[in-house]
């Protein structure tokens, strides 16, 4: 499957430069039109140029570059030099990237990405201009993603990588048929599925089905959930669609930023961060807008089903031609713990692709911690805190996680659907509250579990329990 990915990316991108090359032409480069360009902040044609340009256009538009050195030429010459047409001689660009910064990668394009990365970022007004013209010849599509987009974006604009994928390429799911229990005959106990449940509506989305789509929108007790799946950083997290009384039709916009899924809006086409649920890029950055999650409890169908056994599960006929056999989508990548893309930074008290959960309390992103899965399942209850909010995390004999309030309770052990207290009171676990005997109740939190190496990459400053 490794190979299968790494043939498709190529073929995507070679499909995609044959598209590309046919769109420019060179330019007749006049010396006195380019400084201007270049003096003007203007200087997408000549870049563009660059992509196919002949051999005396393009010493010029480098000698000029040369000469008005910015250091936000940095990101645009990297891209040159990935997408540029096998004709052209790239070799005088690596040689200028290489005299103005003092590296030695050469057509390496992730060495220099993870060097770019490591240096404060330096955007040039038209970047975003940059991109959505080199991104449309790929897509229309991806031209109102960044056209005249620079200054909204909250992330830097050099890490937001084409995913090798037009827009929706990867199909969401949109009002997925579901069956009954005991009608999904094509799934084993052992098959691996993400359960959620919200007022009592209890469905399981199996991953074999899933990690071909990596979105689904559908309505769970009452709500409409985007439930968004990033196979490369290993998480599902589940967002109510609405905010503030707006459903925003989310989908699959192409883009990674640090190795993870970026979505988009279908109204604005303002790109979105999965992680924390709110938009970066476009219109919407800088709203208030940050979508409520719900908690996805990662299990085994036989688990999920003989604690639910109303549950619904998704169907295997989806519209889509895939093979959705069990570990068969991404096989390879889950099997080791490389990259298929680059991130700015790794840590190694993980292995990349270690499960870590994440509590997303008030102020998670503000003082962001990672609990190790694998830890959890050796300590069944795990007792601490975010911010002001105290929790405490069950895991069953499954592995599976759930999250709850526990203000100044303690707990102790966990057995067969309750929870023991230090005080001896047996409270019951169901999928919205702890309950006691007496009525007291603690309310579940909502969290997710995603590798180690996509955490990390976004919040260096978390605090790690392994």
């Amino acid at each position: 499957m490794k190979k299968k990915i790494k043939f498709f990316l190529i073929l995507s991108l070679i499909a995609s430069q044959l598209f590309l090359y046919s769109q420019y032409k060179p330019v007749l480069v006049n010396e006195e039109a380019v400084l201007e360009q270049l003096e003007s902040e203007q200087t997408i044609d000549a870049m563009l140029s660059l992509l196919i340009g002949n051999r005396q256009a393009n010493e010029k538009i480098l000698r000029l570059l040369d000469e008005n050195w910015d250091d936000g030429y940095i990101p645009i010459l990297v891209d040159v030099i990935y997408f540029s047409d096998r004709s052209v001689d790239r070799r005088p660009i690596v040689k200028l990237l290489e005299e103005k910064t003092g590296k030695r990668f050469g057509h390496n394009i992730f060495d220099w990405l993870e060097w770019l990365w490591s240096k404060d970022a330096k955007i040039l007004p038209y970047q975003g201009d940059w991109m959505a013209e080199v991104y449309k010849n790929l897509d229309p599509k991806f031209e109102r993603y960044f056209k005249g987009r620079t200054e909204t974006s909250l992330i830097r604009l050099d890490e937001v990588r084409w995913g090798g994928v037009r827009q929706d390429g990867i199909p969401p799911l949109r009002s997925p048929n579901m069956l009954e229990a005991n009608h999904a005959i094509y799934l084993a106990d052992s098959d691996l599925v993400f359960g959620i449940s919200i007022n009592g509506d209890h469905r399981a989305y199996p991953k074999r089905i899933l990690a071909w789509h990596e979105m689904f929108v559908d309505d769970i007790g009452g709500k409409s959930i985007t439930g968004v799946y990033c196979t490369l950083c290993g998480t599902v997290i589940a967002y109510d669609s609405e905010f503030n009384g707006k459903k925003y039709n989310l989908g699959t916009s192409g883009f990674l930023y640090r190795s993870n899924k970026v979505m988009y809006d279908k109204e604005t086409q303002s790109l979105w961060n999965t992680i924390e649920g709110k938009p970066v890029i476009g219109p919407l950055a800088g709203s208030d807008i940050e979508l409520e999650s719900y908690s996805v409890v990662t299990t085994t169908w036989g688990e999920w089903k003989k604690l639910h056994p109303t549950t619904t599960v998704l169907s295997i006929v989806t519209g889509h031609d895939r093979d959705y056999g069990e570990g068969v989508a991404y096989q390879n990548y889950f099997s080791t713990d490389q990259l298929m893309f680059n991130v700015p930074k790794l840590d190694d008290r993980l292995n990349n692709k270690d499960e870590v959960l994440i509590v997303r309390a008030d102020k998670y992103t503000e003082d962001p911690l990672a609990i190790s899965a694998s830890f959890l399942a050796r300590r069944r209850v795990y007792h601490d805190q975010i911010g002001e909010t105290k929790f405490v995390v069950l895991t069953d004999k499954s592995g599976a996680n759930r999250v709850f309030e526990s203000g100044d309770r303690k707990f102790k052990k966990i057995k067969d659907g309750t929870v023991k207290d230090k005080d001896g009171v047996i409270w019951q676990i169901t999928e919205e509250k702890l309950m006691a005997p007496d009525g007291t109740t603690l309310n579940r939190l909502p969290y997710h579990r995603i590798f180690w190496f996509a955490w990390y990459s976004t919040y260096q400053n978390t605090r790690l329990v392994k």
